[in-house]
């Protein structure tokens, strides 16, 4: 699994992108993932439809540098990260998230980057488990995975989920709220890689 940040953010299209530069749809390389970790209840829960599992249905990736960039870390390369907002407000308490994502399905092709805002509703699969973010958005199938960001109570832009599922129709999105089980699967990851770690 790779991770390439600002992947073609020209949003070049066909052949101007099969002609494009490393630069134009790379500026900072491809980041290769050597470690991955998600919740247990995603392990014991989650399937490829239905929802099932859902409100655990993220993970934590570490990344290492390009070979030859001499990249210490993917923060630094880029310059910022966005924090996580760990028990971010429910629904009925965030005005605005957005979403981003690389739709694939038609009428999509995976190769530029999409977003959707909107109001938050919730939305519940499982009575056991915590509700879920959900937001009108038309991005298919291929825009899971992509952050949800929402303005923290000091007005920066902070990841409070990810998309998960959807409906066949493509009109709406929603994914889990980032909590307790999120937290505990990041602080696991930087404590596997932070000095002494790994």
């Amino acid at each position: 699994m790779v991770f390439v940040p600002s992947y073609n953010d020209e949003a070049l299209e066909g052949a101007a992108r099969g002609n494009a530069s490393q630069g134009q749809v790379a500026p900072f390389g491809t980041w290769w993932a050597d470690y991955a970790e998600t919740s247990a209840q995603w392990i014991e829960q989650g399937g490829p439809s239905g929802g099932e599992g859902a409100a655990f249905d993220f993970a934590v990736l570490h990344v290492r540098p390009p070979d030859s960039s001499g990249a210490t870390s993917l923060q630094e390369t880029i310059g910022q990260a966005a924090p996580v907002w760990f028990d971010a407000p429910s629904a009925t308490r965030i005005p605005a998230i957005k979403a981003w994502g690389y739709p694939a399905a038609s009428p999509f092709d995976g190769e530029r980057m999409f977003s959707c805002q909107d109001r938050p509703g919730r939305l519940s699969v499982n009575a056991d488990q915590p509700t879920l973010y959900r937001i009108g958005c038309t991005m298919t199938g291929g825009s899971s995975g992509g952050g949800w960001f929402a303005q923290n109570t000091d007005g920066a832009l902070a990841l409070v989920s990810n998309t998960s599922i959807g409906p066949a129709d493509n009109t709406w999105l929603a994914g889990p709220r980032l909590g307790a089980e999120a937290q505990r699967v990041y602080g696991a990851v930087s404590d596997r890689f932070s000095s002494g770690g790994k």
